[in-house]
């Protein structure tokens, strides 16, 4: 059994996916965030699709309009365990 690696789960979410399956989690539409936060339904759209970058700022804003912490949104990816390690 010590030739076996235990078996990780990992998810590949980007940066848009996360801002999207944040804002679905909370029943919120592209349009309400947008009112919620002043930033154009466009360029919400834009971002869940990684089309913009998000950016520090815009990160800040989402982060409060959602209630969440903005590392969240910036590194969906991030494997806190795996990087403690190194």
């Amino acid at each position: 059994m010590s030739d076996y690696k235990k078996a990780k789960k990992q998810v590949d979410v980007s940066v848009g996916d996360s801002v999207r399956i944040i804002r679905e989690l909370q029943e919120l539409s592209q349009n309400e965030l947008a009112k919620l936060t002043g930033i154009p339904q466009s360029t919400l759209s834009a971002i869940e699709n990684n089309r913009v970058n998000l950016g520090v700022e815009r990160a800040k804003i989402l982060s409060r309009a959602l209630s969440c912490h903005p590392s969240v949104l910036v590194f969906p990816g991030w494997d806190i365990d795996q990087e403690s390690a190194a």
